[in-house]
């Protein structure tokens, strides 16, 4: 990447930058391949952050299939991460993992389970063997308390999963319905949409060697960190991310010494690496301590996030393009790579941080407000839905990591934080799935390439042009949304 003007002697934020369009010989988004060179695995550079109000079962496995991977977070049981992990792996790679309930079920549960999934109903199965689905349309006016053989409908299409994409979404479309079910042996294995039909041609599912879909947990630099590495590495996580607000420290290098001997046994004995991430940093020279110390992937950012309240508590941080700009320059030296960590808002952003030498972008409260996130759906008194999403450094967080402490540490922990609380993420009602912000991510940053001339994420970084704008210049390259 090089500056059109040359390089401000200032730090910049994503805002503060644009790309200029050069010749180019690609033709169309589809001849771009977005498969990161982080040697994680994934066909798409995303990756959920490791947070609690954002990645969960559900998230993962969702966004897996399209390319990327989600992170657990450290503050999660490790048997409850473990059992989330085997659930992942358990799940389909192509077709999307059913809500089920039994004919029994009360219309009222099955309503509460419907925000768990994109695809906007809930099957009845009886043994294993699908006999029905019930949407809000078969529950509009009905009892609660009825029970959903009651109101389920039983125009069923059901498909085989040896057919392949095109094929379900030609039957879809034939048989005017909005959902496929899967099923092998007469028992429910998975759902398509007409959505899920498109995707499963123009994405490629992150998997692990054995075809599983593949996720990420995090582990802290306090307590047993090697204890808890070793468990979640026999648990079947397929990258370790070694995470702290302040990555350039020496319990970081310390704690990721240790995770590296355990990552590295364990490689030894089971023939599988996992990779090791390490952060947060936005220094050339943090880069190089946590990649001498083992990582293989160094984690980039310092109060860029929409729930991190770390600059304006203690002015330190740095502006997010600047830092990505020159810690993945660093990585680049030592044969490694970085994650660009916050700070996106929208695709332009996750294109110029993949512009300035990101293998992937990590993004957390863009994704909170959506179906999978692992928060419960509300709605506010105008009717709109949201989740609750908070920073890992709030409050919230910090009750929830020393639940076990005594009362006494736990009141003294309370007094520092760093972070909100308490934030209403709202879904957006064009784009309410992940998978949805996703499309919207992929197209954007497709696009951007072809106006670079790039078809790899290594041409995309060689060949940017960057130039540097006003704060007039960004709010011109804004849509309006209604007239002048």
């Amino acid at each position: 990447m090089r500056f059109l003007t040359g390089s401000p002697n200032y730090d910049l934020t994503y805002s503060d930058v644009f790309m200029v369009p050069r010749r180019s010989a690609v033709s169309s988004r589809l001849d771009v391949d977005l498969t990161s060179a982080d040697g994680v695995g994934t066909t798409l550079p995303l990756v959920v952050a490791n947070m609690t109000a954002i990645s969960g079962r559900r998230m993962a496995e969702t966004v897996a299939r399209r390319g990327g991977v989600a992170i657990i977070p450290q503050d999660i049981p490790t048997d409850v991460v473990a059992n989330s992990v085997r659930k992942v792996k358990a799940s389909h790679p192509v077709f999307d993992t059913p809500v089920s309930v039994s004919p029994h079920t009360t219309v009222g549960e099955a309503m509460s389970l419907l925000p768990k999934r994109a695809h906007g109903l809930v099957v009845v199965v009886d043994d294993g063997r699908p006999v029905g689905t019930v949407s809000e349309a078969e529950a509009s006016g009905v009892d609660r308390f009825a029970q959903v053989h009651e109101v389920m409908s039983a125009d069923l299409l059901t498909v085989s999963p040896d057919g392949s994409p095109r094929e379900i979404f030609d039957q879809l479309a034939a048989h005017h319905l909005d959902v496929a079910l899967v099923v092998a042996d007469d028992r429910l294995i998975g759902v398509m949409t007409p959505k899920h039909a498109l995707r499963s041609t123009l994405y490629r599912p992150a998997l692990d060697p054995d075809g599983r879909l593949i996720v990420g947990a995090a582990v802290g630099v306090n307590g047993d960190v090697a204890g808890r590495a070793e468990q979640l590495l026999r648990g079947g996580i397929d990258v370790l991310v070694v995470d702290t607000a302040h990555g350039h420290q020496e319990k970081m290098v310390i704690a990721l010494k240790a995770v590296r001997e355990v990552r590295d046994h364990w490689a030894d004995t089971s023939g599988r690496r996992v990779p090791l991430v390490a952060g947060n940093v936005v220094s050339a020279d943090g880069v190089t301590d946590l990649i001498e110390a083992g990582a293989d992937v160094a984690k980039v950012g310092v109060g860029p996030g929409a729930m991190c309240t770390t600059r304006m508590m203690t002015g330190v941080g740095r502006p997010q393009f600047s830092a990505v700009l020159e810690c993945a320059a660093a990585a680049q030296e030592l044969g490694k790579t970085i994650w660009a960590d916050g700070g996106v808002r929208y695709p332009r952003d996750v294109a110029l941080a993949l512009a300035a030498g990101a293998g992937s972008v990590m993004i957390g409260s863009w994704f909170a407000g959506t179906y999978e996130s692992t928060g419960n759906l509300l709605t506010d008194a105008q009717g709109r839905m949201y989740k609750e999403s908070y920073g890992m450094a709030s409050a919230r967080a910090v009750k929830m990591r020393t639940k076990d402490s005594s009362g006494y540490d736990r009141a003294r922990a309370a007094l520092f934080e760093e972070g909100i609380s308490s934030s209403r993420m709202y879904l957006d009602p064009e784009r309410p799935s992940v998978e949805d912000l996703i499309d919207a991510i992929v197209a954007g940053v497709r696009s951007s390439f072809t106006y670079a001339g790039a078809t790899s994420l290594a041409e995309f970084h060689e060949l940017a042009l960057v130039g540097v704008q006003s704060g007039s210049g960004y709010e011109e390259g804004r849509p309006l949304h209604a007239s002048w």
